[in-house]
């Protein structure tokens, strides 16, 4: 199919769609992750980013997609995660790599991720009818009231250490501990918490029965120190 027909096709699914209130959301998938992504799409589509939200009510916007071809798994998905379908002959299972699929059609990417993320029920076709996708930066809907949607950024996780290890203990594993604590954002530039003793972590209890047992050794070793020595 060429561009031009797909262009045309896709405003003509417009006339199945009641735009009254609607908006025209616009995303630049470049470089954003699949699955987080997709689960944005799946917001907008239904409409929970709307006050008004109603779950038997068809208010969700259409959410229109370009460069879908620029996107990312993370991790090794590209090669492990597969997409099945079955052609109803006997032994008619097929699979297809992520990668496969992003070099016969990137759009199914986002559309695949985007079709698990809605409700399985009649109002997930009339929601996907909304969902237009665009390998590249062109679309039809430029004279359009467009309304641009930036995706949240990805967070990663600190998996730095918090603070040293308090006074009193020692790491397992000395090498490890060396490089986490040179590389960990919170340990630099002075943000790390304060040295704790041993007895900020104790109980009452415990504090009692540590200050028990130094001052016997305190005292032992007093008397050591007073009794002659053996020749």
């Amino acid at each position: 199919m060429s561009t031009t027909h797909e262009f045309i096709r896709h405003l003509k699914d417009l006339e199945r769609i009641n735009l009254s209130g609607l908006r025209f959301r616009l995303i630049d998938a470049q470089g954003q992750v699949v699955g987080r992504l997709a689960q944005e799409i799946s917001i907008l589509l239904q409409g929970k980013d709307k006050p008004t939200y109603n779950p038997k009510k068809e208010e969700g916007d259409v959410v229109i997609v370009i460069n879908a071809s620029h996107v990312h798994f993370t991790h090794d998905k590209w090669a492990t995660k597969l997409y099945r379908w079955h052609t109803g002959y006997p032994g008619g299972l097929r699979a297809r790599t992520a990668q496969e699929q992003w070099e016969k059609d990137p759009r199914k990417l986002i559309w695949n991720a985007v079709n698990g993320m809605l409700p399985k029920n009649k109002t997930r076709e009339a929601r996907l009818e909304k969902l237009k996708i665009f390998s590249e930066g062109e679309h039809p809907f430029r004279d359009f009231p467009l309304v641009p949607y930036v995706p949240k950024p990805r967070t990663l996780a600190d998996r730095g250490l918090g603070w040293p290890v308090p006074q009193g203990f020692e790491p397992l594993n000395l090498e490890r501990y060396a490089f986490r604590l040179r590389t960990s954002p919170r340990l630099q530039g002075g943000a790390a918490r304060p040295q704790l003793g041993i007895e900020d972590l104790l109980t009452e209890e415990e504090r009692a029965a540590l200050a028990a047992d130094t001052a016997g050794r305190a005292a032992a070793a007093a008397a050591a120190s007073q009794s002659p020595s053996r020749r």
